[in-house]
């Protein structure tokens, strides 16, 4: 099996009555990770069969997307590369990886072969899209007051509250995770991050954060002044959770606001005024500012 690359001139009614099949993936909303294709069946195909993709058959790919057919539970072909291809059965698979790099070919070559449905007929090929773009505007919170260490001030309890984008940096991983005994012609972000994604992500997010300030030697004050190192330093706190497993990735992360605890607040206040009383040029321009 194997993909060859067709044409790239636009998608028409016409062009598809060419081939047997031509799959294509229907418009999708913006927090769509996974996209079942749509396959239609062209004039030169007279006795179509369900969950079969004929030899000769057509498969768009749009920019921002990767593509994977599997069959009968195994990932047979892949690629991140946009186009309209042919889908040849009497050659070899063909891996595109596009922008991904050759890092794909390795996760194709381990995990494509175990890739495994449940219950699932004799025949079945599907042909699954992977949004490859950055998703954005995924709002974290911390509901319980999180443990931080300030340099300034030693262990302080805050909350916080801001956004983060992701993007599908493994494809196949996605779909390897996701798709398995009942699959859905759809999966959206909030199948895949979900309650357990969603808490881990806040619990590295209070460990990022301290890295950060240690690192930098800033208070927590500053700290949003440093989203771009919180976001690299997610990426190591979440390697496991998130990319191993899940094959995603954070790109940024912007704080919006961190508050201390009533009890925090309280050391803050004593801290700096200790602080104050222990300068002499404060001392004098408070006195002075007194009388």
């Amino acid at each position: 099996m194997g993909l060859i690359k067709a044409i790239t001139s636009s998608v028409s009614q016409t062009l598809g009555d060419q081939f047997k099949e031509f799959v294509t993936c229907p418009s999708i909303d913006s927090n769509v990770l996974i996209q079942r294709g749509i396959v239609n069946h062209g004039k030169g195909n007279k006795n179509p069969s369900e969950g079969v993709i004929s030899n000769g058959s057509a498969i768009v790919v749009p920019e921002g997307m990767a593509m994977m057919i599997i069959d009968n539970g195994e990932i047979k072909e892949f690629t991140a590369t946009p186009g309209t291809f042919t889908y040849d059965t009497s050659s070899e698979p063909s891996i595109f990886t596009g922008k991904l790099g050759e890092g794909i070919k390795n996760t194709f070559k381990t995990i494509g072969k175990r890739f495994t449905y449940g219950g699932m007929p004799a025949r079945d090929q599907r042909v699954y899209y992977v949004n490859l773009l950055v998703i954005t505007g995924n709002k974290f919170g911390s509901p319980q007051p999180r443990k931080i260490t300030d340099e300034k001030y030693g262990m302080l309890e805050v909350t916080f509250l801001g956004e983060y984008a992701f993007r599908v940096v493994d494809p196949i991983m996605l779909v390897n995770s996701v798709i398995g005994a009942h699959p859905a012609d759809t999966v959206y972000y909030e199948d895949v991050i979900g309650t357990q994604l969603q808490s881990k992500f806040v619990e590295k997010l209070t460990q990022a954060i301290t890295v950060v300030m240690r690192k930098h030697k800033v208070s927590f004050g500053d700290i949003g002044l440093y989203n771009g190192d919180i976001s690299e330093e997610m990426n190591v706190c979440l390697d496991d959770s998130w990319k191993k497993n899940f094959g995603l990735e954070v790109v940024d992360v912007a704080i919006g606001d961190i508050n201390l605890t009533d009890e925090s607040m309280i050391k803050v206040n004593k801290i700096d005024e200790a602080t104050i009383f222990s300068i002499k040029n404060l001392q004098s321009g408070l006195m002075a500012s007194a009388s």
